[in-house]
């Protein structure tokens, strides 16, 4: 038997999805989500997949490639966040979701929860063991700057550096605050430290990581992971100023030194060129005072010790009495030896045969005289030249030598002393020079040479100086500073009448009354 047909409107499975998804999206157009997030997944596209949950449900949740470049934080597992957006239903899964259009952390101390985690557990790995921080250059030829191109924190850095010591600074810009900002950062820190020394760029000495002041979000990607972990990796000596003097970032504990400010950081990596020309120049003074007191102090003691020498004769006369004693005796006891070898060979050859012993000992006898006459003559030229040695010796330690040798130390003190005079007065001049630049410099701003070119300075019965003519009226007693002194003066068309200053100068001597002259061209009438 056939069923009767039902009048029940038949929908494609198109048409219902669809029909779903405009009534979700009517009904649900605009909400408010607070959640912990769960899953979260970045997509090549950009677009941020994600999980909101609580302890008894879970939303899908999706925010776009636009959204999610405009927070000032990144999304992480386990963070809680409220949410605006309108719900949705995707129909190719038959699935709901939550389109995010707006993300904030539920509170402070969400994010101060988080920074904490995060601060442990890269405390824990090393990253901010002050052992790892590095020493900055006393004086930096470049100075590699992160920061935005655009932010008055680069200005402010460049104008405190050429007050205090201009040098070459290198700029990476980078974005400060947004989801791409933590990338950029790492990414110029590291940038910078793969630079080749001797390159086309210069390696900078020193970096300076900085941004100005914000809330807790907008200081967010500085308290990113791959920044600190760049930051700690640095070779090169970082600096970090983030933020005010208050704030507080994760950078601010790998880098080697923390500024308060950009302004600051500036001033920590460069000294004061005029201090330090200031101390030079003390050091240069010091350096010549104790130079002449050490050419004073050793011409002293050369002296003293001339004073204290022994005379050459006293040194040199109980050598040469040793020597005519030792060559006396060695005359002498030459001869004794022949007569000696003479007389044992006169006793041989009288036990030998007569005629071979006679050819011996004459044999023998020319010989010893010829050894005779060798040792003899050996000797005399050992003394003569021992001798020679004594009276160089002499002749050298005589007062004539002493003489030359102490004048000759004298000629190179005096010419010590002759550089060391226009040295100290060239220094003098220039340092007058500078002076008298200056002082015509201060005359030509001061008032009194303002005064010294036909001007002068009006004050009321107080003392109070007068700008304007709108501030005086007809009547009233005014007090007239010229070059030379002070006068009393009345404003007004009608009598006019002189009288002492009221104000504390002191009386200035009447002289007589100058004939008016016309006023020039550059100068109108006071009155």
């Amino acid at each position: 038997m056939t069923e009767p047909a039902s009048n029940v409107h038949e929908y494609s499975v198109s048409e219902l999805a669809r029909s779903l998804k405009r009534t979700v999206e009517e009904t649900y157009g605009h909400v408010r989500v607070r959640g912990e997030l769960g899953r979260v997944i970045s997509a090549k596209s950009g677009h941020v997949y994600l999980d909101m949950k609580d302890e008894s449900a879970v939303i899908d949740a999706v925010m776009w490639k636009g959204v999610a470049a405009a927070l000032s934080f990144r999304p992480e597992e386990g963070l809680e966040v409220i949410v605006e957006g309108r719900l949705s239903t995707f129909p190719g899964r038959s699935k709901y979701q939550l389109i995010i259009e707006r993300m904030e952390p539920a509170g402070a101390g969400a994010l101060m929860a988080l920074l904490e985690a995060r601060k442990r557990a890269l405390a824990a790995e090393g990253l901010f063991a002050p052992e790892r921080k590095r020493p900055l250059p006393y004086l930096p030829r470049v100075i590699g700057v992160v920061t935005s191109p655009t932010g008055a924190v680069i200005r402010d850095i460049l104008h405190r550096l050429e007050d205090r010591f201009p040098v070459h600074v290198l700029l990476w810009p980078v974005l400060v605050q947004g989801e791409q900002a933590a990338g950029q950062i790492a990414a110029a820190i590291e940038g910078f430290n793969a630079l080749e020394p001797g390159g086309r760029v210069p390696v900078p000495d020193v970096l300076i990581v900085a941004r100005g002041g914000g809330s807790v979000e907008d200081l967010w990607a500085f308290n990113e992971e791959i920044v600190v972990r760049a930051a700690a990796a640095s070779r090169i000596p970082l600096i970090s100023a983030v933020g005010h003097e208050t704030d507080t970032t994760l950078i601010d504990y790998a880098s080697d030194r923390r500024a308060p400010t950009p302004t600051g950081a500036a001033e920590i990596a460069v000294p004061v060129r005029r201090e330090l020309a200031e101390r030079a120049s003390a050091l240069g003074a010091r350096l010549t005072r104790a130079l002449t007191r050490l050419v004073d102090r050793k011409g002293a003691d050369l002296r003293s010790a001339a004073r204290a020498l022994p005379r050459p004769d006293a040194l040199l006369g109980e050598a040469r009495q040793r020597l005519d004693y030792v060559s006396g005796r060695l005359d002498s006891a030459a001869r004794l030896r022949i007569e000696r070898v003479r007389g044992r060979l006169d006793g041989l050859s009288g036990r030998l045969r007569p005629a071979a012993l006679t050819r011996d000992i004459a044999e023998r006898s020319r010989r010893l005289d010829s050894l005779h006459i060798r040792l003899a003559n050996g000797a005399r030229k050992s003394v003569d030249r021992a001798r020679i040695r004594l009276d160089a010796a002499a002749g050298r330690s005589r007062p004539a030598g002493l003489a030359r040798d102490m004048a000759d130390r004298t000629r190179r003190l005096d010419g010590l002393g002759a550089r060391l005079e226009p040295a100290h007065r060239r220094a003098l001049t220039a340092r007058e020079r500078t002076l008298a630049g200056l002082g015509a410099r201060f005359n030509s701003v001061s008032h009194e040479g303002v005064l010294a070119r036909g001007f002068a300075l009006v004050t009321d019965a107080k003392g109070k100086l007068v700008r304007t003519a709108a501030a005086l009226q007809d009547g009233q007693a005014v007090t007239l500073t010229l070059q030379d002194g002070q006068r009393g003066a009345v404003i007004g068309g009608g009598e006019r009448a002189l009288a002492p200053a009221p104000g504390p100068a002191s009386p200035v001597p009447r002289r007589a009354k100058p004939k008016p002259k016309p006023p020039g061209p550059g100068q109108g009438d006071l009155f």
